[in-house]
């Protein structure tokens, strides 16, 4: 039904037999990659629903519905514009049980709210983390910010999603978005 409505959002019921399938496949064809996926759940949080994040889904919305509802179907439905591009990222994760640990990966997809990494280490759903990064090989100045994993797109590769971009990094990132051939 997806491919042939072209809905900018998804709603999946968690319980719906074979859910998890149906995120992996809508994530999987180059024609539903780009919708917001949403997994709707009853009660309190289960584990097991990072499943659901693993395979590509971009939130889990609570029912009852609440006040927070509104805001979170808006971003949802507001999917960023994004563009394919090849370029290495700096990373450097943060966790209160070891040291600061830094890697290395290749960011191959971005928008203004984040992007998805190949990363040479793996990385945890949740794991907090810092970046930098040159839109262009000949840019002087860098992105960096901070942000968090909230999804594993395949072995390796995560989505990050930005929780602050320092200075002018927003802009740049949407001006390098919007520029770069489709």
């Amino acid at each position: 039904m997806a491919l042939a409505v072209r809905p900018e959002l998804v709603l999946i019921d968690r319980d719906l037999p074979r859910a998890e399938e149906l995120v992996l496949r809508l994530r999987a064809d180059e024609s539903t990659r780009g919708l917001s996926i949403a997994i709707v759940a009853n009660g309190d949080f289960e584990p097991g629903e990072v499943v659901f994040l693993a395979a590509g889904a971009n939130a889990v919305l609570r029912l009852p519905v609440d006040e927070n509802w509104d805001q979170r179907l808006v971003k949802l439905m507001s999917v960023p514009m994004r563009r394919e591009a090849r370029f290495p990222v700096h990373l450097r994760i943060r966790d209160l049980l070891r040291d600061s640990a830094e890697a290395v990966g290749l960011a191959v997809n971005l928008s203004l709210h984040g992007m998805l990494v190949e990363a040479h280490a793996p990385l945890d759903l949740h794991e907090r983390l810092s970046f930098a990064f040159r839109l262009r090989e000949d840019d002087r100045d860098k992105v960096s910010g901070h942000g968090r994993v909230v999804r594993q797109a395949a072995p390796m590769q995560y989505g990050v999603e930005f929780e602050r971009l320092d200075h002018a990094g927003a802009a740049r990132i949407q001006h390098f978005v919007a520029t770069l051939p489709i």
